[in-house]
């Protein structure tokens, strides 16, 4: 199985899906973390190819800090799972996901579709999982 996390290029979850331009694409075999590659994706055109551009390098699972409605149903139709709102560590969540122990936040959304100022993140219960980055709050 194959899944990719959102990666910030510093070991970190990416907390903004929509302008992820790194996925940390990780495989597993029995439970285990068996091989990881780093995919560039700032040349894909944004949001509505990303789920694409995924599925074209066999992901079925995406781990990510905070991500839209929009992005959801997108992954969705090419059959890749979404565990948003997760924060932290990239490899550790991957190998908690391979060992079947992440922590995540189903519920954990952003609502706007680029980043000005009065945007809102709305996570609702979990772990929340909203970093810092680029003066804003949220994913």
């Amino acid at each position: 199985m194959k899944i990719a996390v959102t990666y910030d290029g510093n070991g970190s979850v990416f907390q903004h899906f929509g302008r992820t331009e790194i996925f940390r694409i990780y495989t597993i075999e029995d439970g285990k973390i068996t091989a990881h590659e780093d995919a560039d994706s700032s040349k894909t055109g944004g949001h509505s190819a990303l789920a694409p551009f995924l599925k074209e390098r066999g992901v079925e699972a995406l781990i990510a800090g905070g991500i839209g409605g929009g992005a959801r149903a997108a992954l969705a139709s090419y059959g890749i799972e979404v565990y948003p709102g997760v924060s932290g560590s990239a490899d550790e969540a991957a190998k908690a996901f391979a060992e079947g122990r992440l922590s995540f936040d189903p519920s954990a959304t952003c609502h706007h579709h680029d980043h000005e100022e009065g945007h809102s993140c709305a996570h609702h219960g979990g772990n929340g999982g909203c970093g810092h980055h680029e003066g804003h709050s949220c994913c």
